[in-house]
């Protein structure tokens, strides 16, 4: 269902002492992920956490069912698409999907996800 939360990423300073924080704290178990970072099987839906982000606050993705149209419209009702590359390389698109980061029209921070294309 087009619009539903699909995805939670956590961004954090230290990656390592951030898994091991969330870890401690709900009992979440961490695989290893992408550039660096983990994936987290969470109760609800899948999440990741990565590093290098010292003042970041959880980013909420919303699944879509095509990307590029929906980037589209975030374009077209006045939002903004951040250029952060948050997708990596072919196999982890493959695996995970794909992200964005986006703005609302106010500048509050918003994801995309579009989910692995079945194989």
């Amino acid at each position: 269902m087009q619009g539903e939360m699909a995805f939670v990423e956590i961004g954090v300073d230290d990656v390592e002492r951030g898994r091991v924080f969330y870890e401690s704290l709900f009992g979440w178990e961490f695989e290893a992920g992408p550039s660096g970072g983990y994936t987290m099987r969470l109760p609800n839906m899948p999440g990741g956490i990565h590093g290098g982000d010292k003042e970041a606050a959880p980013y909420v993705f919303f699944r879509v069912d095509e990307m590029d149209a929906a980037l589209e419209r975030v374009m077209e009702l006045g939002g903004t698409i951040d250029h952060v590359d948050v997708e990596g390389d072919e196999a982890s698109v493959a695996q995970h999907g794909r992200f964005k980061v986006c703005r609302d029209d106010q500048g509050s921070l918003f994801g995309l996800h579009q989910p692995p294309t079945p194989m």
